[in-house]
């Protein structure tokens, strides 16, 4: 599953540079498929074809927030999420609307990084 920031977050910042996949955004800030990743375009198989590089609306205004279909638990990179490692009021959580297993995220990596 991928991990949500809880509107308990305090906008400290320390979870963005810890994700390998850079699916974290501070609030308000536009996101893109291809920062942080080797997307040049994504597919969406039903005729929509964005640019890694076009803007995304942010999903939050107010707190830093994590794209989900970016996110992989951080597996393959590491033992355990690291924005929740290092989130100070432990607003990093398990999205219970998002729950994929390991070989799911770690395809999802592989998509990401084109490996």
């Amino acid at each position: 599953m991928a991990i949500i920031i809880t509107d308990e977050c305090i906008n400290c910042g320390a979870c963005e540079p810890e994700c390998p996949n850079t699916a974290i955004y501070e609030g308000g800030i536009e996101w893109t498929w291809g920062g942080g990743t080797k997307l040049t375009e994504v597919d969406f198989g039903d005729g929509t074809i964005v640019s890694g590089s076009d803007a995304m609306d942010p999903i939050s205004n107010e707190f830093y927030y994590i794209v989900s279909d970016k996110c992989t638990e951080c597996e393959g990179f590491h033992e355990e999420p690291q924005c929740a490692a290092v989130c100070p009021v432990d607003c990093c959580v398990p999205d219970p609307d998002n729950v994929e297993d390991t070989e799911t995220l770690l395809a999802k990596k592989a998509w990401l990084h084109a490996e």
